[in-house]
C-alpha cells in the first residue's frame, strides 16, 4: 500500500475537500464558501495516494465539559478495505488528542454503512441520531469508548 499524503485544506485543495464530502454526503452538499467557513472553524485535510484524491477528514477542535472532539474522516467508495481509512483515522485522532480531546466522537450518514461498520469496527458506539428537516436520512453520532481505537 502507497502511504498517503495529507494535507491541510488551502484555496488550493478547497474544491477536493468538497468534492469528496458531496459524494459521501449527497444530502448536506456544501458550496465552496461553506467549506471556506469550516476552514475558518475546525481542521481540514485532504489525503492522497501518489497523486490520487482519497478523501478528506475534519476535526472540531475539543469543547464543552469533557473536552469533546469530533472527528469524521471520508474515504471514497473505490479507496475503502485498502487500509487507507484507518491510517488518515489514525493521524486525525491524533490531531484530535493533540489539541486536548479527552472525548472523540464522530458522525456518519446512517446511509453510509461501510461508515457505520468502520466506526463499529473502530471502538465507537451511536450516541444519538439526528434527522435533518425534510430528510429521511439521519446523522448518527458516535463515540469512542474507552479502550478504542
Amino acid at each position: 500500500m502507497s502511504q498517503l499524503r495529507i494535507e491541510p485544506v488551502d484555496d488550493a485543495t478547497l474544491t477536493a475537500w468538497r468534492h469528496v464530502h458531496n459524494v459521501i454526503i449527497p444530502t448536506d452538499p456544501l458550496s465552496l464558501d461553506d467549506v471556506r467557513d469550516r476552514v475558518g472553524r475546525n481542521h481540514l485535510t485532504v489525503a492522497y495516494r501518489d497523486d490520487v484524491l482519497v478523501g478528506c477528514a475534519t476535526v472540531r477542535p475539543p469543547a464543552g465539559e469533557h473536552a469533546t472532539a469530533t472527528v469524521i474522516v471520508r474515504v471514497l467508495a473505490e479507496h475503502r478495505r485498502n487500509g487507507y481509512g484507518t491510517a488518515y483515522f489514525t493521524s486525525e485522532l491524533a490531531r484530535a488528542r493533540a489539541l486536548g480531546a479527552g472525548t472523540v466522537e464522530t458522525i456518519v450518514l446512517a446511509s453510509n454503512e461501510d461508515g457505520v461498520r468502520f466506526a463499529g469496527a473502530h471502538g465507537f458506539a451511536e450516541v444519538s441520531r439526528y434527522l435533518p428537516p425534510g430528510d429521511d436520512d439521519p446523522f448518527i453520532t458516535l463515540r469512542l469508548r474507552p479502550g478504542g481505537c
